[in-house]
C-alpha cells in the first residue's frame, strides 16, 4: 500500500524538488501540498514545470487534514517549524528541512538562532539525518532533522577522516560556495539578478548559522571540541556547492591516505562517489543529481591535504537527502525516484 504524503512549505525551492522527485516514486502518493503565500492556487500557476503533474492545489497549513497522511516534509522557514511540527499528530512522522532541530544544544540554537527553542521536549527525539552516517537511527526515527546543505558537503569527507585519526582536529578550513536557490525563492535585493550576476560574494563570515551544526557533528566523530574556520559565498548559478576544505594531516599520512580510506568508507554507497586521484570535482557532474563527488589532493605545503567536495544544494543538500531518508524509514532501497544522472550542459 502506498504511503500518503504532505509537503508544508511546497511553494518553496525545496518543495517544489520534493514534488518533482516523488511524482515518480513507487511507494507514495503526494496528497497534501501547503504554502501560506501561495494558499489556494493551482501548483501549476506557481512552478509552471509542475503544471501537468495533476497535484492538489495548494493550502494554507491551518486547514491542512492529516488524518490519513503518513509522513509529512516541512519545508518552512527557520524559526516556524517547532510549533507546527510540535502540533502534528502522534502518527505523523516527520523530516524537517529547516534548520530548527538539527542543533541538540538548545542553548546553542537560541544563541544562533537569536529566540528559545519553542519544542525542547521534541528536540530531544530528533534523529541528525546525514543518511550515510546516521542510517541505522533514521529507520526507526519519528522526527529527522534533514542537514543543512554546506554541512552535508563537509560532513561527509571529514566525519570518516576524523574518527579514522587520519586528520588533525585544529585548523580545519572550509571555504565554500553556492548557488543562488540556497538563498531560498523569497524576493531579497541581495539575490536580485543585478546584485549577484557577474560576480561572486562572502557572506556570513565568522557568523553562518551552518557552522554550530558542522561543529556538533564534527565534535562527536572526533571525541573533542572542534572549531572550523568557514567562510561561504554566493556564486551566479541556479543551483550547486562546491566546499574546499584545507586540512593538517596527521604524522605520517599523506593525501592518498585520506583518499584510499574514504574509498572503503564508501565503497557501497549508491551516491557517495570519490573521484580518482588528479580528477577535480565539478558542480556540473552532479546538477539535479543526489551525488556526493569528494576529490583529495596534497597540498603545496607539507603536511596538508585539500579536499574538494560537491553537490547540489537542493537535491543531495536538501530534498534529495530528506527523500533518501524517507525511504530508510519506510524499509525502502535508498535511491528509489532518484536514480537521476546529471544534467549537463
Amino acid at each position: 500500500m502506498k504511503k500518503n504524503i504532505a509537503i508544508l512549505g511546497a511553494s518553496g525551492y525545496t518543495g517544489a524538488e520534493l514534488i518533482r522527485f516523488l511524482l515518480h516514486h513507487p511507494h507514495v502518493t503526494l496528497k497534501l501540498l501547503t504554502g501560506e503565500s501561495q494558499a489556494g492556487k493551482p501548483l501549476g500557476e506557481v512552478y509552471p514545470h509542475l503544471a501537468f503533474a495533476g497535484l492538489p492545489d495548494l493550502i494554507t497549513t491551518q486547514e491542512a487534514d492529516y488524518s490519513g497522511i503518513d509522513i509529512v516534509f516541512c519545508c518552512l522557514p527557520h524559526g516556524t517549524t517547532q510549533s507546527v511540527i510540535a502540533a502534528l499528530p502522534s502518527h505523523v512522522r516527520i523530516i524537517d528541512l529547516s534548520a530548527d532541530f538539527r542543533l541538540t544544544n538548545t542553548d546553542t540554537y537560541a544563541k544562533w538562532y537569536g529566540h528559545t527553542h519553542l519544542a525542547p521536549e521534541l528536540q530531544k527525539t530528533a534523529i541528525y539525518g546525514l543518511t550515510e552516517l546516521k542510517r541505522e537511527a533514521i529507520k526507526n526515527a519519528r522526527l529527522i532533522a534533514n542537514p543543512g546543505c554546506y554541512p552535508t558537503s563537509v560532513q561527509l569527507p571529514l566525519i570518516p577522516l576524523l574518527k579514522a585519526k587520519l586528520i588533525q582536529t585544529q585548523d580545519i578550513i572550509i571555504d565554500a560556495k553556492s548557488g543562488v536557490t540556497g538563498a531560498g525563492r523569497a524576493a531579497k535585493q541581495a539575490t536580485l539578478f543585478t546584485e549577484i550576476n557577474d560576480g561572486i560574494n562572502a557572506y556570513g563570515i565568522a557568523s553562518h548559522r551552518h557552522a554550530p551544526e558542522m561543529e556538533q557533528e564534527l565534535s562527536h566523530a572526533a571525541g573533542e571540541e572542534i572549531v572550523v574556520n568557514f567562510t561561504p559565498h554566493l556564486i551566479p548559478m541556479n543551483r550547486g556547492m562546491l566546499s574546499t576544505i584545507y586540512v593538517k594531516l596527521a604524522a605520517g599520512k599523506t593525501a592518498d591516505d585520506l583518499r584510499n580510506h574514504l574509498k572503503q568508507c564508501y565503497s557501497r554507497e549508491y551516491f557517495i562517489k570519490i573521484a580518482e586521484k588528479g580528477i577535480l570535482p565539478a558542480t556540473h557532474s552532479v546538477r539535479g543529481t543526489n551525488f556526493c563527488i569528494i576529490g583529495v589532493f596534497p597540498d603545496r605545503i607539507s603536511g596538508r591535504a585539500i579536499i574538494v567536495s560537491v553537490i547540489d544544494n537542493l537535491v543531495k543538500g536538501a530534498s534529495g537527502q530528506a527523500i533518501q531518508n524517507m525511504n530508510l524509514m519506510l524499509g525502502l532501497p535508498e535511491f528509489l525516484s532518484l536514480e537521476q544522472t546529471a544534467i549537463f550542459p
